[in-house]
């Protein structure tokens, strides 16, 4: 029954900003690392960033600088702060966590939906 909802996609101007949300709900005990990745036609899926329960983040080289990831432990939710985007941005992105149902099951990933993010030039 656990579900991650995304929202935030839409069409932006290259040099605009986007702001994706990621939320988790239904039976959770835990979420350990929270992550964004993305996929543009005809590539595969990427990582481009990641955060884990203590805060630590890391990202693609590709997003380094434009990219802030950040969540929200209380709400259960997921930030990918896009700023600078360019039109090589343009793809629909996953939100994928790290979530544990009970404290004594293993954790296991979860996907969302994906939502569109596409960048004009």
């Amino acid at each position: 029954q656990v579900q991650l909802v995304e929202s935030g996609g839409g069409l932006v101007q290259a040099g605009g900003s986007l702001r994706l949300s990621c939320t988790a709900s239904g039976s959770i005990f835990s979420i350990n690392t929270m992550a964004w990745y993305r996929q543009a036609p005809g590539k595969q899926r990427e990582l481009v960033a990641a955060i884990t329960s203590g805060g630590s983040t890391n990202y693609a080289d590709s997003v380094k600088g434009r990219f802030t990831i950040s969540r929200d432990n209380a709400k259960k939710t997921g930030y990918l702060q896009m700023n600078s985007l360019k039109p090589e941005d343009t793809a629909v992105y996953y939100c994928k966590a790290e979530i544990r149902v009970t404290r004594w099951t293993t954790a296991r990933d979860y996907w969302g939906q994906g939502t569109q993010v596409t960048v004009s030039s």
